[in-house]
């Protein structure tokens, strides 16, 4: 190969400008195996559109860090739907909606019950300035609730009674059976209020999202060759010493596509084989592990070379998922790679290395995303095995041409002379007659 077409600097100044500034060059090669090398060239126009076109660089579905980039608008009836799955809302919301509904309805629920307690207490009578608590002795006045005086001290032995504080200078009396029933029902309706919202936060806590934050993903895909066929490979790593049990990769391309009816379908799915090693995309996740998506004729990148990937607009979705084994939830970890970040003739760096002193294999995440350049067939599988199979025939040929069928001489016949035609011999060897000619 000539040079490096995915270098650094290639890579940083095709992918910063719009696609209609870039233009593949190829140098010619010799046969299909090695057709040029593939650079990007710019126009002489002005480079003053390098913000935008940074910004449509980065259209992705899903984000590097696992979040869906979708917005969603024009929900009908968006806010009732939310509302009666008020638990999913809570738990999926901000910590800072949370803490204000959390706030809010355990201020709310004091505040309407000690209206209750001061419509209880107005309606008996006991507000009264002679049935205040000063005259009730003087009056023989027997209240519903001892020492309310006013709005405030209604208050006060709401959350008194909702939380089962128990001051003892507040207490219900059995003058009014509406105040025992209200003092029962309030103590219900805290216990119910707690437990709602410690299942919130729990919940929020111990979100197997928060899992996700150890499990790693490499920032390039590469593409180099393995055992004879184009690979396309990403690397996947977990952080923590707690495994994920059942690990799988799965992985999806996202572009577009044209039915034979004229069909445009912009956002087309298709799934593509992966394995690890000699494995299938079922993982024993113990320390990290290469992906590898073989390109051949099942596989969606079986016609694309190297100039193809900086000119096709796509996008790879990586998923995995696994059992907590701490928690037994269920993970799923997401991230993508665009065209940009696809790297072809790299290969990943080794990293797991066994260390003698500490009788142990070690990881050095440091080189998680480290690459090194490979020689690199630069057209797509597709011309690479047609390459193959036409120098197959061609060897076959040239084995066929050296195989030569010997045939024993003939020996040379006696010359005649013209008008005779001698009588046939006839010999005698053992018993047997021969004629000869």
């Amino acid at each position: 190969m000539h040079a490096d077409p995915e270098s650094p600097a290639s890579r940083e100044e095709a992918h910063l400008l719009p696609d209609e500034w870039l233009k593949i060059k190829p140098v010619p090669g010799n046969g299909n195996l090695s057709p040029g090398v593939y650079y990007p060239t710019v126009s002489k126009r002005s480079r003053s559109h390098r913000h935008g076109a940074s910004r449509r660089t980065r259209r992705r579905a899903i984000l590097k860090n696992g979040e869906c980039n979708i917005l969603k608008s024009r929900i009908s009836q968006r806010r009732l739907r939310f509302l009666q799955d008020m638990f999913t809302t809570l738990v999926d919301a901000q910590w800072r909606w949370t803490l204000l509904v959390f706030t809010l309805s355990f201020i709310l629920s004091w505040l309407g019950f000690a209206l209750i307690w001061w419509l209880i207490a107005f309606t008996h009578g006991d507000l009264e300035p002679e049935h205040l608590p000063p005259m009730q002795e003087s009056t023989n006045w027997k209240p519903c609730v001892f020492n309310i005086f006013d709005f405030t001290s209604c208050f006060l032995f709401s959350i008194e009674t909702q939380h089962t504080i128990g001051y003892g200078a507040r207490t219900t009396t059995e003058e009014c059976p509406e105040a025992i029933f209200i003092m029962c029902l309030q103590s219900i309706v805290g216990v119910m209020i707690q437990a709602f919202m410690v299942g919130i936060v729990f919940a929020k806590m111990t979100r197997p999202k928060h899992r996700t934050q150890t499990l790693l993903f490499s920032k390039y895909a590469v593409v180099c060759q393995r055992d004879g066929d184009l690979c396309l490979m990403f690397r996947v790593g977990d952080l923590r010493k707690s495994h994920i049990i059942g690990a799988s990769v799965r992985a999806q391309l996202i572009r577009s596509r044209t039915t034979k009816e004229g069909e445009l379908l912009s956002h087309y799915q298709t799934e593509l084989e992966l394995n690890a090693d000699g494995c299938d995309s079922n993982l024993f996740f113990i320390w990290p592990i290469t992906m590898v998506h073989r390109i051949n004729a099942n596989s969606p990148f079986y016609g694309v070379s190297a100039a193809d990937v900086l000119q096709e607009k796509f996008e790879i979705v990586v998923i995995l998922e696994g059992t907590i084994e701490s928690t037994g939830q269920t993970t799923q970890a997401r991230s993508s790679y665009t065209t940009s970040e696809i790297m072809w003739g790299h290969r990943f760096v080794p990293l797991v290395t066994y260390n003698r002193e500490r009788q142990g294999y070690e990881v050095d995440y440091s080189k998680f995303d480290d690459t090194s350049q490979v020689d690199t067939p630069l057209c797509s599988a597709k011309e690479l095995d047609e390459f193959y199979g036409n120098q197959a025939d061609r060897r076959s040929i040239e084995s066929t041409e050296h195989m030569v069928l010997k045939l024993p001489e003939r020996p040379p016949r006696t010359p005649v002379p013209a008008g005779e035609n001698p009588a046939p011999k006839a010999e005698q060897k053992n018993g047997d007659f021969t004629v000869t000619l």
